[in-house]
């Protein structure tokens, strides 16, 4: 078997639409299965069935036992995200920005059981950020509908599209190779991830060199960092089947969308939020500009 077909093997194994399907079908047993652990440990804990480090905001209340749930689904979106990285490059960017919105709507479920209802309610840090999550991920929810409404827009350009035929076949061979390696090197950064954090959560002592402090960060801290490494790896490559102005923005600004969403991480309270709503506005100003040239120059080369 040769190498090509050795690799198309293994891509159509982690792609197909089967995988796909059955993907979707397995996170979701284990999204369910988690969320009912997740509950029945609160209780337990709660009757003092058990103990366990109570002081954590997720087995406070049982609304956050959603907290578990949704991690999964998030993972899910990850291999979605992946996924479409070779049809699609602005449905890959997209994906981007549903996985840093669904970690909004993930923190306002732990978030809940932290909430003080009284009348100092813009006076208290938690109600605030909560209050900031709650109108971002609302904001966010419109700002991916814009980007995708915008990313269906087509101008074809027969001449241009013959032209090119043969450089974006490459690019496109080139994406499905990058998506194998992302798959890859994320599940051994998903595995890190989770091996670390529950050691920190059994025996802090033992924890080595990892923080773990909030936990909304574990693993898409270090996801967003590779992303932001394959969206200069495509940048790169492109110049290979496009020298166009207005793509090499368009590419440049979206890794510059990304790099803003992980630094969104490294920061919190209003200024990760802000970060991140306006990593998003960025992306979907790049992406409008860009089909402004697009369908300016379709004009021009039309009209002659």
């Amino acid at each position: 078997m040769t190498i090509k077909k050795r690799f198309n093997l293994i891509y159509q194994k982690f792609f197909s639409d089967d995988t796909k399907r059955k993907s979707e079908t397995i996170i979701l047993i284990i999204a369910i299965a988690s969320f009912l652990i997740h509950l029945t440990v609160i209780y337990l804990v709660d009757f003092g069935i058990i103990s366990l480090n109570k002081t954590s905001d997720l087995l406070k209340n049982p609304i956050s036992a959603i907290y578990t749930p949704f991690s999964f689904i998030l993972v899910y979106e990850v291999y979605l995200l992946i996924h479409y990285l070779p049809q699609s490059f602005t449905t890959y960017i997209s994906k981007q920005y549903e996985i840093i919105t669904l970690i909004i709507i993930r923190r306002l479920f732990k978030d809940l059981s932290s909430l003080t209802l009284s009348d100092e309610w813009f006076k208290i840090k938690y109600d605030l950020q909560f209050t900031y999550d709650l109108a971002a991920s609302i904001l966010l929810f419109f700002l991916i509908y814009l980007f995708l409404k915008h990313s269906k827009k087509v101008y074809r350009n027969e001449e241009k599209d013959e032209r090119h035929h043969n450089g974006i076949a490459k690019f496109i061979k080139l994406k499905k190779v990058l998506a194998v390696f992302l798959v890859l090197v994320i599940i051994i950064v998903a595995v890190y991830s989770l091996q670390h954090w529950l050691i920190d959560v059994i025996s802090p002592s033992a924890a080595t060199g990892v923080s773990f402090k909030n936990i909304n960060n574990i693993f898409f801290e270090q996801f967003f960092t590779i992303l932001i490494i394959a969206d200069v790896i495509l940048l790169l490559f492109s110049f290979f089947h496009t020298d166009e102005f207005h793509k090499v923005i368009r590419n440049s600004g979206f890794i510059i969308s990304t790099i803003l969403i992980r630094l969104s991480f490294s920061v919190s309270g209003l200024l990760s939020t802000l970060l991140i709503v306006s990593s998003i506005i960025f992306g979907l100003l790049i992406l409008v500009i860009h089909n402004k040239f697009e369908a300016y120059n379709s004009s021009n080369n039309n009209n002659t």
